[in-house]
């Protein structure tokens, strides 16, 4: 039987990012946890996001091509999926 340890996947800067990303994904609602109702926290998710993009400002010139354009690209997915999620959410109100 393997270990938890031998079963979590490396602990480096892309997994940081799209664990960050699937927490966005939580707080809209998208990707509830198995057997959950995906609650909506769009102040949870902004905040998220503004971390995301933090991280892009402050790491500026120091990350690889593929690391600059994994963030770039959950950065426009997550910014989108939000303004849809809160488009969304306007209109049930």
């Amino acid at each position: 039987m393997r270990s938890e340890a031998e079963e979590l996947p490396a602990v480096d800067f892309p997994t940081f990012l799209l664990s960050l990303a699937h927490s966005v994904l939580l707080h809209l609602g998208i990707s509830p946890e198995p057997g959950e109702a995906g609650e909506v926290n769009l102040p949870l998710a902004r905040q998220t996001i503004d971390l995301l993009a933090l991280l892009a400002e402050k790491t500026k010139g120091n990350l690889t091509g593929q690391e600059e354009r994994l963030l770039e690209q959950l950065l426009y997915d997550l910014r989108l999926r939000y303004v849809e999620a809160t488009q969304t959410n306007s209109a049930q109100s």
